[in-house]
């Protein structure tokens, strides 16, 4: 039996009309659904189960009903399983979800032909270490952003790479980004834009106390350090957006280019450039 996860976003009343229609649709063509729990509020007609638990399940397929948001968290949790995951935007922006609802079958009837290509993105591997001790490990799709948790006050930050130091500053804090995250926070903050094949990893400044102090673009290889050096009461950690770990002086957070790689399933001919036109108005007159 071919199985296909279905990863939903949340509060989203359509989804009530939605699954039953695709789930019955996968049926038809001799797939077998499992739903994470929040898509399980919505219908019993498939199995519901918590998300972490999806890869055990070893479904063909993941697809995402919902935003970027949802496409990222789903991206953590089947990085390690590999599995290819088709993004469909329930969203706002829908920058990495780029299939509209009203495209779902046809999209589906394409990939169901073999019609269709993979996407590899690169993850950043990122760990927290507090005095001398590996503490946790995170993997991100996005970025890893590292600051101060009281917003009017800056905190002061050193970065290494390959164990030389790179510079130590003043901000609101620090992005450490993938091609991918950088059309997200890393731009918001002034950052460059990567495509999405490049090796190579953007470190970006949060409102630096110098202005002199710009972002950096480095091998996909490299192995850099964030150090928390001072900060008004506490730092955070933010792993895309979504996992949050607390900061203490001295901590340090350890990124380097992850083994693990998410694969998005791309049906149209659009690209990534067509993405920035339509969805950030980017090169437009």
């Amino acid at each position: 039996m071919t199985r296909i996860a279905i990863v939903c976003k949340s509060q989203r009343e359509e989804l009530a009309r939605i699954l039953p229609e695709l789930i019955a649709w996968l049926r038809q063509r001799g797939y077998e659904p499992v739903l994470d729990q929040e898509g399980g509020r919505y219908t019993s007609a498939a199995p519901a189960v918590n998300g972490a638990e999806l890869p055990s399940w070893s479904p063909e397929l993941v697809i995402v009903l919902g935003g970027d948001g949802t496409l990222l968290g789903a991206a953590r949790i089947f990085a390690t399983a590999g599995t290819p995951i088709l993004g469909v935007n329930l969203g706002f922006l829908g920058f990495l979800t780029e299939v509209r609802l009203a495209d779902l079958y046809s999209t589906l009837e394409g990939w169901c032909a073999n019609c269709y290509e993979v996407d590899e993105r690169a993850m950043i591997h990122c760990e927290l270490w507090r005095e001398g001790v590996r503490r946790s490990g995170y993997e991100a799709l996005n970025d890893v952003v590292v600051t101060k948790a009281d917003m009017a006050r800056m905190g002061d930050f050193a970065v290494e790479l390959g164990g030389k130091s790179v510079a130590r500053f003043r901000a609101d804090g620090l992005i450490v980004s993938t091609p991918t995250g950088s059309t997200a926070y890393s731009l918001a903050a002034n950052g460059p834009i990567l495509t999405p094949d490049v090796d190579a990893m953007v470190v970006t400044p949060i409102c630096p106390h110098l202005l002199t102090l710009r972002p950096l673009v480095l091998r996909g290889d490299a192995a850099l350090v964030v150090r928390v050096e001072s900060v008004p009461n506490l730092g955070l950690m933010t792993v895309d957006g979504q996992q949050v770990v607390e900061l203490h002086r001295g901590d340090e957070v350890r990124c380097c280019r992850s083994s693990h790689k998410v694969k998005l399933v791309r049906l149209s001919d659009g690209g990534f450039f067509n993405a920035l036109r339509s969805k950030l108005s980017w090169g437009e007159l």
